[in-house]
């Protein structure tokens, strides 16, 4: 059985050539689903030194567990940036859901949580997801809710399809701009 393949950066067709057999007058050509490509989310980090191992990991973990957007660093062209400082109301996102906007870190909540917790469920806004205080730990959005105990940086299968849900047809207009605390 013959196999050809072209992949491409962003889609990847397969076809597959099945064999004629006596009394057949053609083969049978079957093309595989196009796989949808990513769309790129670009962020810098340098507005964050501090916490940049941090916002690796919570990135990291977005981007083995979703596959219809995908995070990459950029110190141009970025349209999600992260800071860092001292803020008596926290950490928070300033985004419009859509991978574009700020996330600043807090330097205080950052000593009593986990900091890839942190910059991951900061990041999960960026991604389109809301705040769920009263969620177990096991769900990222649910930020301190849970306590400074909870060290889970990573989405849950419901976060995971919901944010596959939100950029399967990748990057769609974007709303305004919104702060949303911790």
């Amino acid at each position: 059985m013959a196999r050809k393949f072209f992949v491409s950066a962003s889609v990847s067709l397969a076809l597959l050539a099945v064999p004629v057999t006596a009394g057949q007058a053609t083969a049978a050509v079957q093309p595989a689903q196009k796989a949808a490509a990513a769309t790129t989310v670009y962020y810098d980090a340098s507005g964050a030194p501090s916490f940049r191992a941090a916002i690796q990991a919570g990135v990291a973990n977005w981007n083995n567990s979703v596959s219809n957007v995908k995070l990459q660093e950029s110190s141009s062209g970025a349209t999600l940036r992260y800071t860092e400082g001292n803020d008596p109301s926290g950490s928070y996102a300033e985004t419009d859901g859509h991978g574009r906007g700020t996330i600043f870190i807090d330097y205080t909540q950052a000593q009593q949580y986990n900091q890839t917790r942190i910059a991951a469920h900061e990041t999960g806004h960026a991604l389109g997801l809301p705040d769920n205080y009263q969620g177990p730990c096991s769900e990222l959005m649910s930020g301190g809710g849970p306590g400074p105990s909870c060290t889970n940086a990573t989405p849950n299968a419901q976060e995971i399809s919901r944010v596959n849900s939100l950029w399967a047809n990748g990057l769609v207009a974007a709303g305004a701009i919104q702060r949303i605390y911790n």
